[in-house]
């Protein structure tokens, strides 16, 4: 999503990969096919991922149709494999998306139809979805590794309003620089999407480990990969460390929700659950933060138990200067109304919402003197 590319950027430096480039949405990075499997098991912020098959300057059909059957794509899909293709154009001389879809399918049908000598394929085999884009008569094709949005974890079982993605509410605990050992508290849980990221960033568990990938089925992936990779997943979990986490929430259903996805994702142990008005959240420990996706209004909630939710937040800030505060939020009256201007901005998106994430820092342990 735009804005987390910084996030991705540094889970996949942390995977050992090499970045190509950093762009709007996107993070292009080299890799084997090993990757393929490690990325989809471990990328906690990315949306998807993507195989880059091929970029070239096209603002004819004639030019985009040849250009892609340039392509090896028999490399990767096998006389029987499906590949439907999506795509988008922006700013380009090739503007009709159904017209490119169309070229695109042909140059791939034709490429096949060379190689395999077939007319006719039967399209009942393992998934490539081919997508397109074009940006200014730049042709970027890419094919699908993922299937199912990253986002879906498999551990959301119960629901309420307005959930926030697993994405991006890893993202939130990645900015908000919290670390096991310190308090985590989320006072708006809802389905307790916050909390549970927080758990599996603490415990070390891969964001995929219980959900598969359409490219399992894919030659080009050895099947050994995939239980490898899994395999040394399960074992880099941390079970000993100690967390201190809590997901509050004033509306009981919400919390009966949150509670069944915990238990699904395997960290109901590690929550502390509550229910209650956030304003009587007692605070544990120093130098805790409070993630958490305010109510928006245009979505849930009423204006007048917002207003009283950002009165807490206003006296919490001063009552515990050690604490910090990492709120997302499309209200752009926030810090007037907390009267204190945020440490940090950042634009985000909530789905479609447009949103900033506001992070208010508090005080920092002091340094103790050395000594020696």
């Amino acid at each position: 999503a735009f804005g987390l590319e910084a996030c991705v950027k540094r889970e996949l430096l942390a995977l050992g990969y090499e970045i190509i480039t950093t762009e709007n949405g996107k993070v292009t990075f080299w890799g084997d096919e090993r990757a393929i499997v490690r990325g989809n098991l471990w990328l906690r912020t990315a949306d998807r991922l993507y195989l880059k098959m091929g970029e070239f300057h096209a603002e004819s059909f004639e030019e985009l149709f040849q250009q892609t059957k340039g392509i090896a794509w028999e490399e990767l899909i096998p006389p029987d494999g499906a590949f439907p293709v999506i795509g988008t154009s922006v700013k380009s001389m090739l503007h009709s998306v159904p017209a490119c879809q169309s070229i695109v399918k042909k140059a791939i049908v034709s490429r096949l139809s060379e190689v395999y000598g077939m007319e006719q394929f039967p399209e009942s085999g393992a998934k490539f979805a081919v997508r397109f884009s074009l940006m200014k008569d730049e042709v970027l094709l890419m094919v699908d590794t993922s299937g199912d949005a990253l986002h879906k974890r498999g551990y959301r079982v119960s629901d309420v309003a307005a959930p926030i993605k697993e994405t991006l509410a890893a993202a939130m605990v990645q900015l908000s620089f919290w670390r096991p050992g310190k308090t985590l508290a989320d006072l708006c849980c809802g389905s307790g999407t916050i909390p549970i990221e927080a758990c599996l960033i603490g415990r070390n568990i891969a964001p995929g480990l219980s959900r598969g990938f359409v490219s399992e089925k894919w030659d080009l992936v050895p099947r050994e990969f995939w239980k490898d990779e899994r395999t040394m997943a399960f074992q880099a979990i941390d079970r000993e460390t100690e967390l201190r986490i809590f997901a509050r929430d004033i509306d009981p259903r919400a919390i009966a929700s949150a509670r069944k996805n915990a238990e699904e994702a395997g960290v109901g142990d590690d929550i502390v659950f509550q229910t209650g008005d956030a304003a009587e959240f007692q605070p544990e420990g120093e130098y805790g933060v409070i993630v958490t996706n305010l109510p928006y209004g245009m979505r849930i909630g009423e204006k007048d138990a917002i207003q009283a939710l950002y009165r807490f937040f206003r006296g919490f800030l001063r009552q515990e200067p050690t604490w910090s505060l990492f709120a997302i939020t499309s209200d752009p009256g926030l810090e007037k109304a907390l009267g204190k201007r945020a440490d940090r901005r950042r634009k985000l998106y909530n789905g479609n919402i447009e949103t900033t994430y506001y992070q208010f820092h508090g005080k920092r342990p002091e340094r103790k003197n050395d000594d020696r």
